[in-house]
């Protein structure tokens, strides 16, 4: 796909550009496209699954996703704010679909499977993580890769990916998208998230005999998450249209 700025400049889409392109393989381009590629994977994978297998892919889901989006979040949407005349109108646009996303993995974790309720929240999750691919690559990364040389996408992708291994895991949809909320409850919830995430895994591989222990132990660190998240300096930066208290759509 190709977009003109308005000013005669046709703008390709990241998803058609080699790498080279693209800013080599350290360039925050380079590193989003080959997140999305996994993305692409994992929902055609979660596709007719249902029960335990579904769990199992959507944590995968997860664990590429939120930390994804975090990073983005602090590192690169501050940057498209500084050097875009309408860096706030697309970022924000992109921080609605993250709230959406967030919001929608808080439902699902209510929702009984073989329900209609929870294949709705799925199909619904899939379709907002789509478009959120399609605005990133086609609008957004052609506007920064214009604005940016090679150097400072290269010096991005490091600060970004730095950013992504130590990021929240889980859904936090009443934590502020932007800094500095965001940033501030990147330590307190990643260690949660991360412990969680160990639990969960250890719960499906397990013995039965330990299933009981172990869905109690990740219902009490999901309770903790739930009580850092709602901490008022973590709000803070938020956007209205972004801001939840946890249930439903953002108002």
């Amino acid at each position: 796909m190709t977009r003109d700025d308005g000013g005669g400049d046709v703008q390709r889409s990241i998803a058609h550009q080699t790498e080279a392109e693209l800013g080599g393989r350290l360039s925050v381009l380079t590193r989003q496209r080959a997140d999305h590629i996994e993305l692409d994977r994992l929902l055609r994978r979660l596709g007719g699954t249902t029960g335990a297998a579904q769990d199992a892919v959507l944590q995968r889901l997860y664990r590429l996703v939120f930390p994804h989006a975090f990073a983005e979040e602090s590192v690169l949407w501050p940057v498209m704010r500084r050097h875009l005349p309408d860096g706030g109108e697309l970022t924000l646009a992109v921080e609605q679909e993250h709230q959406e996303v967030n919001e929608l993995v808080s439902r699902l974790e209510g929702l009984t499977h073989g329900t209609p309720e929870r294949a709705a929240v799925v199909d619904r999750l899939v379709e907002v993580l789509r478009e959120d691919v399609r605005d990133e690559e086609d609008e957004l990364f052609p506007r920064l890769q214009a604005t940016l040389d090679r150097a400072r996408l290269r010096r991005l992708g490091v600060y970004w990916e730095l950013v992504r291994r130590v990021a929240p895991t889980r859904a936090h949809p009443v934590v502020a998208r932007r800094p500095p909320g965001n940033v501030l409850a990147a330590a307190p919830l990643s260690v949660v998230d991360r412990l969680r995430d160990v639990v969960d895994l250890a719960g499906r591989r397990g013995p039965v005999r330990a299933k009981p222990a172990l869905r109690a132990a990740s219902h009490g660190l999901t309770t903790v998450a739930h009580r850092i998240e709602r901490l008022p300096f973590l709000r803070v930066g938020e956007d209205p249209s972004t801001r939840s208290e946890g249930t439903g759509r953002a108002a």
